[in-house]
């Protein structure tokens, strides 16, 4: 379902050396699936198009009739980082660009940040709805979350009392361990697990994105079945496999070349989550020992306005993937004008999205020309199947890219750094003396 063109490349690269990174590419290909390398007890994601029982969709759809028949219209849902940018991603590509869909609750997210101006907002806003929770944690202490949850809980159990606030919480959290697990057991939170075998980056097809999307009001089967079709592809070893040229493309472009940026680019406003999702999982997947391509993301044309001009003539370190969405779901003419002021009347007749398409490609051309190679990813339509098919295709591919760069795709030690130092500034118990070593450092 995903397909890809290396093309943009061809003028930057020699066919060998390509040929070369094929080969380098489909080494990693192998030890991806023998599951032999690095982070290995992480590759539950694999299978997850094809092993998600049809219980877990039913079980999610059941809170969502449940919630549905309180009159719930608001669900904050709670998550960071992988916690929350896939769903984040499905239903923001998925939805009405203005309107809510009737009948189907607004679902607001908490729990990536620390302002307290967005979570006063958000609570503002609680009050003026039917809320409900979903709190995504393996371990309920992982700060942003868990103060964002301790706010909406407490909300929840003085607006509707400690029972029916129970009733309007799910848990995603650990099998068996956790401070959110052993909470959610003594207050009967309904719970779904995050498996111990998939990390949080990895986690879109999970319960940690099939709730939401399914409270959005999406067809999760669909995205599940257009990941099984991307994973069936995938499968098929081959220099011609998407995901391998992908993979082998980029660590060209960044082993020889130098380019060490790489810009999600998409002409599509809905996909801009796609961009945030795929910056975590691409930046915090190979993002180690002093290695790695940086992720950054544009959306366009409007960020042609803005970051178009370092993008054509700023230093040449980079090179863009371009998400392509094939058809459009609706179609808007352009008019004509007698007057023409606007000097528009060649454009009459014309769908807008050809107009999107022509700006796309003549962007992609002049940026060859600027010296920044292009690859494109392409999809037939926005829908269900396709964005499986992304999330999944992504995935693979990134498995792949950084065994070939020599890289542990499931791990992120440095994630931590902050967190210690962030400790040490809040006194947190336990890192007391640390505080003041710190505090030095910043006066």
């Amino acid at each position: 379902m995903v397909k890809i063109n290396v093309g943009g490349c061809s003028s930057f690269v020699k066919d060998a050396e390509y040929q070369k990174y094929v080969e380098k590419a489909l080494a990693a290909y192998d030890v991806l699936e023998a599951e032999s390398g690095a982070g290995n007890d992480f590759l539950g994601w694999k299978t997850l198009p094809v092993d998600t029982p049809e219980s877990l969709i039913a079980d999610c759809e059941a809170v969502r009739d449940a919630w549905s028949a309180k009159g719930v219209d608001l669900v904050v849902v709670i998550g960071i980082g992988g916690s929350y940018l896939g769903a984040r991603c499905a239903i923001e590509a998925l939805s009405h660009g203005f309107v809510r869909k009737a009948g189907v609750p607004q679902i607001a997210f908490a729990g990536n940040n620390l302002s307290e101006d967005y979570l006063a907002e958000l609570m503002d806003l609680a009050q003026q709805r039917n809320t409900a929770c979903v709190v995504i944690s393996k371990s309920g202490t992982t700060t942003e979350p868990a103060v964002a949850f301790r706010i909406v809980k407490e909300y929840l159990e003085k607006t509707y009392g400690k029972a029916e606030a129970a009733a309007r919480i799910v848990a995603i959290t650990d099998a068996k361990k956790g401070a959110l697990k052993t909470l959610a057991t003594q207050e009967g939170y309904k719970t779904f697990v995050v498996p111990d075998n998939v990390g949080g980056r990895y986690s879109v097809l999970t319960p940690v994105g099939i709730l939401p999307i399914i409270l959005a009001g999406f067809n999760m089967r669909e995205m599940l079945r257009g990941a099984a079709e991307e994973r069936a592809a995938l499968l098929k070893k081959s220099a011609d496999n998407p995901a391998v040229q992908y993979a082998a493309m980029r660590n060209l472009l960044y082993s020889e070349l130098g380019k060490k940026v790489e810009i999600l680019v998409t002409f599509h406003p809905k996909l801009q989550y796609l961009g945030e999702w795929w910056k975590q999982l691409y930046g915090e997947s190979e993002g180690k020992e002093c290695k790695g391509i940086f992720p950054a993301s544009v959306v366009c044309t409007t960020d042609l306005h803005s970051m178009g001009q370092f993008i054509q003539e700023g230093d040449r370190v980079m090179f863009e993937t371009t998400v392509t969405v094939q058809n459009a779901s609706r179609e808007v003419v352009i008019g004509f004008d007698g007057q023409n002021l606007d000097q528009l009347n060649y454009l009459s007749g014309q769908h807008v999205e050809h107009c999107n398409k022509m700006a796309q490609l003549g962007t992609q051309l002049a940026h060859i020309d600027g010296g920044v190679p292009q690859m494109e990813v392409c999809v037939e339509r926005l829908d269900e199947a396709s964005l499986g098919a992304l999330f999944y295709f992504f995935e693979f591919a990134c498995g792949i890219s950084a065994y070939t760069l020599g890289i542990n795709p499931f791990n992120q030690p440095g994630v931590e750094a902050y967190k210690k130092n962030m400790f040490a500034l809040l006194r947190k118990p336990g890192f007391e003396a640390q505080t003041e070593e710190i505090l030095k450092r910043i006066q």
